[in-house]
């Protein structure tokens, strides 16, 4: 018998895309480098819209590797 797929399982799914960004972001921060210029790699621009980019910034595991304050300098200079 065929499994049905649950039509709702994207509620409760963040997308691999993402996830993967969001491990990428929080990666390259570790190593030292800048958010800046993190978002600025060919990894992420190729992947992510400016609207996408806001959505990964708004990860709770972002917030608290990259830190608020960094974020929120981010935001303010690309406004």
């Amino acid at each position: 018998m065929a499994r049905i797929p649950n039509p709702f399982a994207f509620l409760f799914s963040k997308p691999q895309k993402e996830e993967l960004v969001v491990e990428y972001v929080i990666r390259e921060h570790h190593k030292g480098r800048s958010l800046s210029e993190i978002l600025e790699d060919h990894y992420v621009t190729n992947r992510f819209s400016p609207d996408q980019v806001a959505r990964v910034l708004d990860h709770p595991e972002v917030i608290r590797s990259v830190g608020e304050d960094t974020i929120a300098a981010h935001r303010g200079g690309a406004a």
